[in-house]
C-alpha cells in the first residue's frame, strides 16, 4: 500500500533530481525555498512511498493562502512521476485530493513538461510522440484542461526550444542556423568580456529594464532576481552570465577597423566593391555615434541567469541592452552557456519559453527567431490542468483572479515605463 507523506528535502531532491524523465528545477527543494522567501508560498515536499519507505512518485506543492482560510496548490512542472503509469498517476491524484481537502484547498494546478506531440522546427506536427490520450486520462481523473494557449498566458511557457547536448560543441555549433554560425564565426571582434557569477545582479537588471521597456513587458523587482540567483546558486543550481562593453577599448577597435576599411578601399577599382566597403564604414561610424550616448566606462550589454538541475540547464531570465545590438552580445552569451553545459556534462538545455509561430510584427517574434536559430527541438507541452477540489469556490476564484492578475500585470508594466520598477 502506498502512502503520501512529507519527506525531508535531501531525500526529496535525491529522487527528483535523478528521475529518468521528470527532473526539473521547478520541482526542487531549492525552488520551494525560493518560493517561500520571494512569493510568500508554503512549500510541501511530498512523496508517495511504499511500505519500505521507497519513493515511487513525488511532488513539490506550493500553497497560496487565500482569505477565509482557503488556499490553492501549484505543482510547477509536476508531478515527478512516470506519467505513462496510469495506476501510479491515479494513486497520487487520489492521495493529493485528500491532502488538499484537509488544507481547505480549492484546486491543485499542474503544468507538466510533457511533450504534446512532435513538431518540426517550423511548428508543424510530425510523426512521433503523441500525448493527447494522456490529457484524456487526466480528465477522467478529475483534472480540468485549460486549453492549448499559444503565448505566455499561463504560469509557465507552453512552448520552448530544447537543445540536446549529446554531441561535441563543434557538431552542435555546426547545426546552428547559418545566421548564427556567421555571427559566431566572426568571433568576439569587439573584445567584449563575458563574466560568470561576478555578483552582477544590478548589471543584469539594467538589461532586464531595457528589454521590458523596449518590448512593453512587465517586470519583477530586482529583489526577485537577486533571491532567485542567490537561493539556487547556494546549491550550485544557478549561474549568471553578463557580457560587458569596455567603451574605451571598443572605440579604439572601431576606429582601427574604419582605418583598415579605408586603407583597403583605396586599393579597389571595382565600383560595387567600393560601395560595399562604404556601407561597412558607415555601419562602424554609426556604432561610434551610439557609443557617444553611453556614459559608463564598463557597460552591460546582455545578461542571462540560468538554472541547473539533474541533467538539464535552463536559460530562465535574460535581458539585452537597447544600445549597440549590432554587436550581437546575446549570441556570445548563449554560446558561452551552451559551451559550459557541454563541458559540464549536461544532456539538455531548455531555452525556457517562446510562443507558437508568432507574426513578424509580434513583440515576441525576436525572442522566437533568436531561439529558433539555435536549432533546438521546437517543443509544445500538454498545458495546464486544474484538479478541482471545491467546485463552487473554484468557479468564483477563476472569475476573479484573471481580473486581479491583469490589473497587477498592467501596474508592473507602467512601473517599468515610468522607471520605478525597483519598487514592489
Amino acid at each position: 500500500m502506498l502512502v503520501l507523506k512529507e519527506i525531508e528535502k535531501e531525500k526529496f531532491d535525491n529522487f527528483t533530481k535523478n528521475h529518468k524523465t521528470k527532473s526539473h528545477f521547478l520541482q526542487s527543494a531549492a525552488w520551494g525555498e525560493f518560493s517561500k522567501k520571494s512569493k510568500g508560498l508554503t512549500p510541501y515536499y511530498l512523496g508517495l512511498v511504499d511500505e519500505k519507505d521507497n519513493i515511487k512518485a513525488a511532488t513539490l506543492l506550493l500553497q497560496k493562502h487565500l482569505p477565509l482560510g482557503y488556499s490553492y496548490f501549484y505543482a510547477p512542472r509536476g508531478y515527478v512521476i512516470d506519467f505513462s503509469n496510469k495506476e501510479l498517476l491515479k494513486e497520487i491524484t487520489n492521495k493529493l485530493k485528500e491532502f488538499a481537502k484537509e488544507k481547505k484547498a480549492i484546486y491543485i494546478k499542474i503544468d507538466p513538461d510533457i511533450k504534446l506531440h512532435n513538431l518540426d522546427i517550423d511548428g508543424n506536427v510530425i510523426e512521433g510522440e503523441d500525448n493527447h490520450k494522456l490529457i484524456d486520462y487526466l480528465k477522467e481523473l478529475g483534472y480540468k484542461h485549460l486549453g492549448f494557449n499559444k503565448a505566455f498566458e499561463h504560469s509557465e511557457p507552453r512552448y520552448t526550444f530544447r537543445l540536446k547536448l549529446d554531441k561535441s560543441i563543434e557538431e552542435i555549433t555546426n547545426n546552428f542556423h547559418n545566421t548564427t554560425k556567421k555571427i559566431l564565426n566572426r568571433g568576439n571582434i569587439y573584445n567584449l568580456e563575458i563574466k560568470k557569477n561576478n555578483d552582477s545582479i544590478k548589471d543584469f537588471y539594467t538589461t532586464m529594464i531595457e528589454t521590458a521597456k523596449r518590448e512593453n513587458l512587465s517586470l519583477h523587482p530586482i529583489e526577485y532576481f537577486d533571491n532567485f540567483y542567490k537561493t539556487l546558486n547556494k546549491y550550485n543550481m544557478s549561474d549568471i552570465y553578463t557580457v560587458y562593453l569596455n567603451k574605451k577599448e571598443t572605440i579604439n577597435t572601431i576606429k582601427n577597423k574604419i582605418k583598415e576599411l579605408k586603407d583597403y578601399q583605396s586599393t579597389l577599382q571595382i565600383p560595387n566593391k567600393i560601395k560595399e566597403i562604404d556601407n561597412q564604414i558607415t555601419k562602424q561610424e554609426k556604432l561610434l555615434k551610439e557609443l557617444d550616448s553611453i556614459k559608463e566606462d564598463i557597460y552591460p550589454l546582455s545578461s542571462i541567469i540560468t538554472a541547473k538541475y539533474g541533467d538539464k540547464v535552463w536559460t530562465v531570465h535574460g535581458g539585452n541592452s537597447t544600445n549597440l545590438r549590432e554587436l550581437n552580445s546575446n549570441y556570445l552569451v548563449y554560446y558561452e552557456i551552451i559551451k559550459d553545459a557541454v563541458k559540464d556534462g549536461y544532456k539538455l538545455i531548455d531555452f525556457f519559453g517562446t510562443t507558437y509561430n508568432p507574426k513578424t510584427t509580434d513583440p515576441e517574434y525576436g525572442i522566437y527567431l533568436f531561439k529558433k536559430r539555435l536549432n533546438g527541438e521546437y517543443t509544445e507541452f500538454i498545458g495546464e490542468l486544474d484538479l478541482v477540489i471545491n467546485k463552487p469556490m473554484y468557479i468564483v476564484f477563476t472569475k476573479l483572479v484573471p481580473i486581479y492578475r491583469k490589473i497587477k500585470k498592467n501596474k508592473r508594466k507602467k512601473e517599468v515605463q515610468n522607471g520605478i520598477s525597483n519598487s514592489k
